[in-house]
């Protein structure tokens, strides 16, 4: 379609559509808005409305601090502290604080029921000037020739059919991944694969005094478990497994649900009593990467760039990040177009970053040689304070954890090639494990 040539007739005109009202959409469409811009945000859900991710890192909370929203955030949160590792492999449970990282300014993070938290967020895009507009769904999307923006579709719930015109799109539709799936730039993860199950659960037996609102990790033998404490009383529990435990199931995805806690005792036993109080839920296949970040007129926030495990609960912080940076290269690119090349490139090179960051450990969390290494973790040159920094999503800036992260990865490479026999059947099961699992009966894929 060529400009201004068989245009829709209701089309409206924004400078920048934002597809998607979790983090990454609702921070990028306040930041940009409250710059001056006429932005417009589309979301396909009604606030406020159930998603799983509700573990924060500390480095999200110099983001809530420059939102605005840092109080209102606080009001609905648990207190995160620490995290904690328990290992049937190992007598003792791990636990590490947020206070005894790199830079020590940072002690602590918040758990946040997420219909909450992303109401929040949407609501701070509206008041800060952006056109939020929920129950619409964006269909389709033709981008101009000579990159003059793009027209978009949408449906609204009532069937009502609505398009724009945008100088600039941002897709932050997370695993939907709308642009990823247009420019057929979506991968599958061929390093890591993974499925989960989870639930919402009253009366689980929870940590005393400070540690409370601390999140647990539970490594069992087809994975980990979550357990999550939220402010309201409730805890989210999950279980993050290879495809093919998924592939295992022949009875009610919520009996499922349990009978898998039952395979971890500790957990079990914080569970002792508790009532699951949503239906169980599943996805699969949930690790991937687009092949780029962005083009001249559009960027890739969030999941809706890449997403691998959420191990340690960095999606809504990188999410978060992305729509930060992604606002400064978006204002550069509409103000200032000379500055455009390079304002993507170091929005690209940001992308970029915390996937790296995280993805080593991520692929290595479920070895035996790391949790032995996160369950006997010490700080010799270092390196504890390096790891927690990761942990606590510090990766962005250079705070010098570099030397001390190699050194944790030399170890980690010389306890591999001393228990040699180990790791290879470790890297045989993992290269087994890691399979496509279709979802049936239900489940959300």
């Amino acid at each position: 379609m060529k400009p201004n040539e068989d245009l829709p007739m209701n089309l409206k005109e924004c400078d920048v559509l934002v597809i998607g009202g979790g983090p990454a959409g609702s921070t990028a469409a306040a930041l940009l808005a409250q710059r001056g811009h006429n932005v417009t945000l589309i979301e396909k859900a009604r606030h406020p409305r159930f998603h799983i991710g509700e573990s924060l890192l500390p480095a999200n909370l110099p983001l809530l601090e420059q939102l605005g929203v840092a109080e209102q955030v606080r009001a609905i949160a648990m207190d995160k502290w620490a995290a904690e590792f328990v290992s049937p492999w190992h007598e003792h449970k791990q636990v590490f604080h947020f206070a005894d990282a790199w830079d020590k300014s940072m002690p602590l993070a918040y758990q946040v029921q997420r219909d909450e938290f992303d109401e929040i967020l949407i609501r701070n895009a509206e008041r800060k000037g952006a056109n939020v507009i929920e129950g619409c769904r964006v269909t389709g999307i033709a981008f101009q020739p000579n990159d003059q923006g793009a027209i978009v579709h949408s449906r609204h719930d009532d069937g009502a059919e609505q398009s724009w015109r945008a100088r600039f799109v941002l897709d932050a539709s997370g695993r939907e991944t709308f642009l990823g799936n247009h420019f057929k730039a979506k991968i599958r993860n061929e390093k890591h694969n993974s499925t989960a199950l989870y639930a919402h659960f009253t009366g689980a037996r929870r940590n005393d005094g400070k540690d409370a609102g601390n999140i647990t990790i539970f490594w069992f033998d087809h994975g980990w478990f979550w357990f999550i404490p939220l402010a309201n009383g409730k805890t989210s529990v999950g279980a993050v497994t290879w495809p093919y435990y998924l592939k295992t199931r022949s009875k009610p995805l919520d009996q499922f649900l349990m009978d898998t806690i039952a395979m971890c005792p500790q957990l079990k036993e914080r569970l002792e009593g508790a009532e699951m109080v949503t239906k169980a839920e599943a996805t699969g296949n949930y690790s991937y990467i687009c092949d780029h970040t962005h083009a001249a007129n559009y960027l890739l926030l969030g999941d809706a760039y890449t997403f691998i495990d959420p191990v340690f609960s960095s999606g809504v912080m990188l999410a978060m990040n992305s729509a930060f940076v992604g606002a400064d290269a978006v204002d550069c690119c509409l103000r200032r177009p000379a500055e455009a090349a390079a304002a993507l490139k170091r929005f690209d090179k940001t992308m970029r970053i915390g996937p790296k960051q995280f993805t080593w450990f991520i692929y290595r969390v479920t070895n035996p040689t790391m949790r032995d290494l996160f369950m006997g973790a010490r700080n010799l040159w270092r390196m504890q304070e390096a790891l927690l920094s990761v942990l606590a999503g510090d990766v962005f800036r250079k705070i010098g954890i570099g030397p001390s992260l190699l050194a944790f990865k030399a170890l980690y490479y010389a306890v591999s090639l001393k228990n040699l026999k180990r790791t290879m059947m470790a890297a045989r099961n993992r290269k087994k494990n890691i399979q496509p699992v279709d979802l049936q009966g239900g489940m959300h894929n």
